[in-house]
């Protein structure tokens, strides 16, 4: 072997254990390195064999693809590669293939061990969660390495009709091959997923045009004529700020956009994902500055007791700005983990009300997402024993919007707030799967039965029974009830007959700021006039 042989040796194995030759036929001509301990075979038992000898079947058609794909003087991957080996042992390796000029088509591979605990074995592509989930980890190590990422977007307009014309032998061959074609263009083999409507994502190297990378998928899938129209677009993915966040913010456009805007034209939408991503940062540090400075307003509405007319308490609600409804900022917050800190914010706030108003009674929301976090509870204590007036005072409406993963921790959690003198109402029950699970686990004061039951229960029905069953469980559980949107006479009339403790509701007053109270009414607990109030 020559100095100059040796020379490139030396720095084929600065990156790589084993180096490989595949043959136009796809067999092995050539193979050297580390052999035994990637492979589990000797170099010798590879020679001649076919290359798929060695690479696990799941993993089999993204190989194919990446060699289909490669053109002359192009390197690809790498990929992470489960190998199939014959000892038993589970072994992965980084993939990365090369067709040199002047080779005969043969193809240069170098392999390098990986972590197999860390590479997903599936032919299929990754649903949402688990991209979501790949596409963190590629930021993270890309923010080390100072890899440039990109998120790209495939639509082949007309597969969803060509698969259903398909017999289930073909369509599933053409599945499989899909899979691995977009694998294999995903940086590291993995971060791919199917989006719908015939759109597809995957996480890749930045540096090839989208044009490129559509007609390499259209070549690699046979594809051609009018049945399916290949198209591709790519943003950039910036790792600055953490992954996390830019994960956050990717998951939330891409639902925004998937929900309000997928019928976007399939050139358009690069820039309509990317301006969605760039809204949602903006409008993210927007509600982090506005949650940080308290730049935000309460409002208050009645709860009556049913049994005498009573104001019993109010409930806070938090309004940004000029804007309606807070649903969305309140979503966006528990998408980008700012919920907790915007409920602190708000406890901290109604704990001053208390103070300035010695006989009011309050309840806040607090967000599933919230009342698993030991910080926001020991916070929340502590401004409650810095307070003791607020004692006996306050309630926490327990919001199903983000599910809770711990009922036991939930409960231990609000336990401590119960220590504190609060109360506890579990909100919107019967919205959520998990409602009837929370009220056997969770230890509750009130249950506070959601809107759409209410609406149509002064007609009898289901909604009737319902509601009648679920107060008599809550009343020997000794749980009281709420009923919300209780907004006409006859409804009032009917969840006093269902036996319901409490209501709230446009039939008692819209929600107000405490100096509209104080100027209408004296805010503690008195006799309210329905419809007059509002």
């Amino acid at each position: 072997m020559s100095i100059g042989s040796h020379r490139l040796l030396g720095f084929a194995f600065a990156s790589a254990d084993l180096l490989l030759e595949i043959t136009s036929e796809g067999r092995i001509a050539f193979a050297l390195g580390a052999s035994e301990a990637i492979s589990g075979r000797l170099e010798e038992a590879l020679l001649g064999k076919p290359w798929r000898v060695f690479v696990d079947p799941a993993d089999q058609p993204m190989v194919e693809a990446l060699f289909d794909g490669l053109e002359v003087g192009q390197r690809a991957g790498p990929l992470i590669v489960r190998l199939a080996t014959e000892d038993g042992a589970s072994r992965a390796a980084s993939f990365c293939a090369f067709r040199a000029p002047g080779n005969a088509e043969a193809l240069s591979c170098a392999l390098s061990l990986a972590d197999p605990d860390a590479v997903p074995l599936a032919a299929d592509l990754p649903d949402r969660k688990q991209f979501e989930e790949l596409t963190a980890t590629l930021l993270q190590t890309a923010q080390a390495t100072g890899a440039k990422l990109e998120l790209a977007f495939i639509e082949l307009a007309g597969l969803g009709a060509v698969r259903e014309q398909s017999a289930p032998d073909v369509r599933k061959a053409l599945e499989t091959r899909l899979a691995g074609v977009l694998r294999a263009q995903a940086h590291g083999g993995q971060a791919a997923t199917e989006l719908g409507e015939d759109r597809f994502a995957l996480v890749r190297s930045r540096g090839e045009d989208a044009a490129a990378l559509s007609r390499r998928v259209a070549r690699l899938m046979n594809l051609g004529g009018d049945d399916i129209r290949p198209s591709a677009d790519v943003i950039p993915l910036k790792a600055e700020g953490g992954s996390r966040h830019a994960v956050r913010a990717l998951r939330y456009s891409l639902d925004a956009y998937l929900r309000e805007g997928h019928s976007a034209a399939p050139a358009d939408l690069s820039d309509a994902l990317s301006q969605a991503m760039q809204r949602t940062l903006d409008e993210v540090g927007a509600l982090g500055e506005a949650i940080r400075e308290k730049r935000f307003r309460l409002v208050f509405q009645p709860v009556v007791s049913l049994s005498d007319g009573a104001l019993h308490h109010y409930e806070t609600l938090v309004r940004f700005g000029d804007e309606g409804s807070p649903f969305p900022l309140i979503r966006m917050a528990e998408e980008m983990e700012l919920i907790e800190q915007l409920d602190l914010a708000i406890l901290e706030r109604a704990i001053g009300v208390l103070d300035e108003e010695p006989g009011l009674r309050l309840a806040v929301n607090v967000s599933g997402r919230t009342i698993g976090s030991a910080n926001f509870v020991e916070q929340a204590c502590a401004l409650l024993a810095a307070q003791p007036r607020a004692r006996g005072r306050l309630m926490f409406e327990l919001t199903e919007s983000a599910a809770l993963d711990d009922l036991a921790q939930a409960d231990r959690h609000l336990h401590a707030l119960r220590v504190q003198g609060c109360e506890i109402c579990l909100d919107d029950f019967g919205a959520g799967a998990a409602s009837l699970a929370y009220l056997q686990q969770l230890r509750l004061d009130v249950v506070k039965i959601d809107g759409r039951y209410i609406r149509d229960l002064q007609h009898g029905g289901r909604e009737a029974t319902f509601v009648r069953h679920l107060v008599k469980m809550c009343s020997e559980l000794g749980v009281r009830t709420l009923a919300e949107m209780v907004e006409t006479q006859d409804a009032e009339d009917a969840v006093r007959r269902a036996g319901v403790d409490m209501a709230q509701g446009w039939l008692y007053g819209a929600a107000k700021d405490m100096a509209a109270i104080r100027a209408a009414n004296n805010p503690t607990p008195g006799r309210i006039r329905p419809a007059l109030r509002r």
